[in-house]
């Protein structure tokens, strides 16, 4: 088994509360959705805590797959956690982190462990293009979730 690490993080205009609470409303999982990619949400219980499930309908080369992800941890504003039960991957761990950073804003912190079926194989012909597909993906998940709160000012600037 190889287990590959994928960490993306960024700032956030806004408290780890206001950031945390973004992710659970309605319509979340499909606004990180990237446009390009070829992924349907199939059901979203609309909440992040543990035992819910999400499922996807994915299309990973030549056909559709279902992804179901479980959410395992749930800790209100600082983490979820959410783990394949079903899917592309032999094994995925997903942990959601957010964290003041003393500045009035949130660093948002995606973190996840994955390891692609047949391993060694897998990872030869398609580790490049999972992780570069990872990074182009969290780019965007990072950048939605930066453009939604650009208006909102950090709590230490409303208070001046």
């Amino acid at each position: 088994m190889r287990k590959e690490r994928f960490t993306k993080q960024s700032e956030v205009h806004g408290s780890p509360e206001e950031v945390f609470a973004w992710h659970e409303q309605p319509g979340a999982v499909e606004k990180l959705t990237p446009p390009w990619e070829r992924a349907e949400v199939v059901e979203s219980p609309g909440s992040l805590k543990a035992g819910t499930i999400v499922k996807f309908k994915v299309f990973t080369g030549p056909i559709w797959k279902l992804w179901v992800a479980e959410h395992v941890e749930y800790d209100p504003p600082r983490l979820f956690l959410d783990i394949q039960r079903k899917g592309p991957f032999a094994y995925w761990h997903h942990s959601h982190r957010f964290e003041p950073t003393g500045r009035g804003t949130t660093l948002m912190t995606d973190e996840i462990e994955y390891e692609l079926p047949l391993s060694w194989i897998s990872h030869l012909i398609a580790g490049g293009f999972v992780r570069s597909k990872l990074q182009r993906m969290f780019d965007y998940r990072h950048k939605v979730v930066q453009e939604a709160f650009k208006t909102i000012q950090p709590r230490d600037q409303e208070k001046q």
